[in-house]
């Protein structure tokens, strides 16, 4: 397996997690210079954003949660060459539901749906850690 086919799907969960910032970024400074917002509203992480930035803000957290294992396991597959065509088309099924996750976060925010598609990721993680706890238990 190619590294670039291993790490595509961790460079494009970090290209979301950049758009989404950057989404972000650009709403809550849109929410102070319209006068919505001010930095003592804010300052000790009062939920004094708009919902627009809210949505955003809550969708770029969720980026630091599950994608934290996701990225360990892809550089641990890498690392110990044990990647391979099952851990690339599981990983592209968490990375897109994470971009489906964070498409519904931001638009509809249909709390069943958003949970459903974290679900799934979730699921697919575990499914992939598994796989590779026992990869490298069984070893010689």
């Amino acid at each position: 397996m190619s590294v670039q086919m291993i790490l595509l799907p961790l460079f494009v969960e970090v290209i979301l997690t950049f758009v989404i910032w950057s989404c972000m970024a650009t709403l809550r400074a849109r929410d102070f210079n319209s006068g919505a917002v001010r930095p003592d509203n804010i300052a000790l992480r009062e939920p004094n954003w708009s919902k627009r930035t809210t949505q955003f803000a809550n969708a770029f957290a969720n980026q630091f949660e599950l994608p934290v294992l996701f990225y360990v396991l892809t550089i641990l597959e890498y690392v110990t060459h044990l990647a391979g065509v099952v851990f690339v088309a599981l990983a592209w099924v968490f990375v897109i539901c994470r971009i489906l996750h964070a498409y519904v976060h931001v638009t509809s925010n249909i709390v069943r749906l958003r949970g459903m598609l974290y679900g799934v990721g979730a699921l697919v993680l575990a499914i992939m850690w598994v796989i590779y706890i026992v990869e490298v238990l069984t070893l010689r």
